[in-house]
């Protein structure tokens, strides 16, 4: 059996890490059975989530889980992709993950409007006396982070532009299909459909999620993901945001 460890639901997702949704959709795509264990960055193999043991086999990072499952199971996200479709997919799934997976970060956590709402929850076991230095601390290798991807050497309008950017070469790429490369879902659309449904989430706000909505065809697509692979959760991103 595989377990995966997550952070679990929050914000109004069924993951709140955008990695670990990524990994879980991938696993509901193979049909694999597995169960779910919250984890922590301290005890993962790589420090950070999502990471699966697979029957005594650990392996951290999204991008390795999915290797593993193709290799140990056979899977083959891409099947009936030609090589040069392979290669746009995982193009995009650069330009998804280290490009507007730092906006997102940003969204979240450097908008203290939006940190309050959300990450600031994971510290509230902490001793009062704590509370603000770790918080503090926690910030600042956030933004530090975020500079050295590069995004945060800019403005914030340059830091929005650039996600605008990214959002219209997904929107064109997409066009009218129902999934990145066609008819049928491939790998690269577990890690498209994550970011945008951790950019639509109504728990937050901020002009980069008010841009991916102005997307028609970006938002009819995270609702077409979040219905085959979490029918089971309700999803509103068009909802106000939650208190």
């Amino acid at each position: 059996m595989i377990t995966l460890f997550t952070i679990g639901q929050g914000f109004g997702l069924p993951e709140i890490s955008p990695y670990v949704t990524k990994t879980e959709v991938q696993l509901r795509m193979a049909g694999l059975d597995y169960c779910k264990v919250q984890g922590s960055r301290e005890q993962a193999p790589k420090g950070q989530l999502p990471w699966i043991d697979d029957d005594g086999e650990v392996v951290g990072d999204s991008h390795f889980i999915r290797l593993h499952l193709e290799r140990k199971y056979g899977v083959d996200f891409d099947a009936g992709l030609t090589g040069a479709e392979r290669g746009q997919a995982w193009a995009v799934e650069r330009m998804v993950e280290n490009h507007l997976g730092w906006n997102m970060v940003n969204l979240r956590w450097l908008d203290p409007a939006n940190f309050e709402r959300g990450p600031a929850r994971f510290f509230e076991g902490l001793p009062d006396s704590l509370r603000d230095e770790v918080v503090a601390q926690v910030l600042a290798e956030v933004a530090a982070n975020v500079r050295a991807a590069g995004l945060g050497r800019h403005s914030p309008d340059e830091i929005l532009g650039l996600g605008v950017r990214s959002l219209q070469a997904l929107s064109a790429m997409i066009g009218t299909r129902p999934y990145l490369m066609g008819e049928r879902p491939c790998g690269t659309d577990a890690t498209i459909f994550a970011m945008l449904a951790a950019m639509l989430t109504p728990h937050f706000d901020g002009p980069l999620r008010r841009a991916v909505l102005r997307f028609d065809n970006l938002t009819a697509y995270a609702d077409r993901m979040m219905a085959a692979y979490y029918p089971e959760f309700a999803w509103a991103p068009g909802e106000p945001l939650a208190a």
